[in-house]
C-alpha cells in the first residue's frame, strides 16, 4: 500500500501521522524528517522490544531503549518515575527526544513523562497495537490512572509526529486486535456509516490483516480522530464525541482494577450501555441499536460482566473526569454516524441500561 499522510493541526503544535508498511525499517530517516533532536530514547515494554526492537534499532541506530512494564495496572506514577530515573541517569537534556513504542498504555505513560521531564521534551509515537494506531497515539492525551478512576492524572501534550507501521500488527494476539476494532466501531458509530458498514462486510479480511482491507480502516479512523482533534484540541466541546462508550467503559476498568478487561472490550460494553440508554429515550432507533449490538457480537466474545453490579459502576462513574461542575457529559448515539452530547442522564436511566446490557442490579 502507498504511504498515507494525515495532518493534525492544533493550536499548540501541528504534526503529521505517517501510515506506511515497513516504516520501522526506516524509522531513523522518518525521525530525521520530523526534525526532532538527534539524541533519542525509546520507551517500550519487554515483550514489544523482544518482538520488534531489532527492527527499530537497525532503523534508528544509536537509539537508547528504556523498558517498563505494560498493562493498565502499571499505568501509574510509579512506572513513569522509572522512565524519569532512566532519563536522569542517562543525562538526557532538553535536546532529547522520547519515542514511545508500544500500545496505548506505553504511549500514555511515556507521553506523560515527555510532557513533564524538564518541563517538556520532544515526543514521537510509534504505536504497535491497533487500538493505539487508530486512537490513543493521536490527539495529545497523555497520563496515568488513579485507583479511583482512569486517566485522572495527565495533560494534553501533542507529539512532534506519529509513525504507524501496520506490519507490526501481524504479531498482535487476536484478542488484542479485536480490542482495537471496538475503537474502530466507535468511529463508525459516531462519525462514519461507511466505516461502520465496511467493518461488517470485510471482517474476515480485516482479522486476517490483509493490507487492502486493514490499511484503509486504520487511515479513515486516523482521519476522523485528526479532524476532531483539530477542531477541539482540549475537549472543550466537539472532541467529547470521542468519549462514546468510555463513561461506562472506564467504570468497568476501575471496578475490576484494570485487570480483567482490555480497554477496547470495556468500551464495547460502554457503547452498548449508551445505545440502550439512547434507545430508551427514543433518540436511537431499535434498528440502529441492534446493528451496533450485532456488529460487536460478530467481532467475538467479550469477558462476562454478570458479577459486576450497577451500584459499583455508578460509584465509579461519579469519579469520571467527564463530570464538569457536577454534571456528567454523556455521549449518546442518535443514529449510525451521529451522536448527541447530553448532561441530564440520571442514575436511574444509567442503571436501567446497565441491567439491560447484563450487569447485576
Amino acid at each position: 500500500m502507498p504511504p498515507v499522510r494525515i495532518d493534525v493541526a492544533t493550536p499548540s503544535r501541528g504534526y503529521a501521522v505517517t501510515l506506511d508498511d515497513n516504516a520501522l525499517d526506516r524509522v531513523g530517516q522518518l525521525l530525521d524528517e520530523i526534525k526532532v533532536p538527534a539524541r533519542r530514547f525509546v520507551v517500550s515494554s519487554p515483550l514489544v522490544w523482544r518482538l520488534h526492537g531489532a527492527r527499530v534499532a537497525r532503523g534508528a541506530r544509536g537509539i537508547e531503549p528504556i523498558l517498563v512494564p505494560d498493562g493498565e495496572r502499571f499505568k501509574q506514577l510509579a512506572t513513569v518515575t522509572r522512565i524519569y530515573d532512566a532519563l536522569v541517569k542517562a543525562t538526557a537534556d532538553r535536546s532529547s527526544t522520547l519515542v514511545t513504542f508500544g500500545g496505548g498504555v506505553i504511549g500514555d505513560m511515556a507521553g506523560f513523562a515527555a510532557s513533564t521531564y524538564l518541563r517538556g521534551i520532544a515526543l514521537v509515537h510509534i504505536p504497535t497495537t491497533l487500538l493505539a494506531q487508530v486512537d490513543s497515539a493521536i490527539g495529545g492525551k497523555v497520563g496515568v490512572n488513579h485507583p479511583l478512576g482512569k486517566n485522572l492524572i495527565g495533560s494534553f501534550y501533542q507529539p512532534s509526529g506519529v509513525i504507524i507501521d501496520p506490519t507490526v500488527l501481524a504479531s498482535l494476539p487476536r484478542r488484542e486486535f479485536r480490542a482495537g476494532l471496538y475503537e474502530v466501531v466507535k468511529y463508525g458509530m459516531t462519525s462514519s456509516p461507511s466505516l461502520f458498514d465496511r467493518i461488517g462486510h470485510q471482517l474476515k479480511a480485516i482479522f486476517d490483516r490483509e493490507p487492502a482491507a486493514l490499511t484503509p480502516v486504520i487511515a479513515e479512523s486516523c482521519r476522523i480522530k485528526a479532524e476532531v482533534v483539530t477542531a477541539d484540541e482540549k475537549e472543550a466541546g466537539p472532541r467529547r464525541v470521542l468519549n462514546f462508550g468510555h463513561t461506562a467503559g472506564h467504570a468497568i476498568e476501575a471496578v475490576t482494577k484494570y485487570r480483567r478487561f482490555r480497554h477496547g472490550e470495556a468500551v464495547a460494553y460502554g457503547m452498548l450501555v449508551a445505545a440502550e440508554l439512547s434507545a430508551a429515550r427514543g433518540a436511537l432507533s431499535i434498528q440502529h441499536r441492534k446493528a451496533l449490538a450485532d456488529l460487536i457480537v460478530s467481532l467475538g466474545p467479550l469477558p462476562p460482566i454478570s458479577d459486576l453490579s450497577s451500584k459499583q459502576m455508578l460509584d465509579a462513574i461519579r469519579h469520571d473526569k467527564k463530570v464538569v461542575a457536577g454534571k456528567l457529559h454523556f455521549v449518546l448515539p442518535t443514529a449510525i454516524g451521529a451522536t448527541a452530547i447530553v448532561d441530564d442522564v440520571t442514575e436511574k436511566e444509567m442503571k436501567a441500561a446497565m441491567v439491560k446490557v447484563g450487569f447485576r442490579k
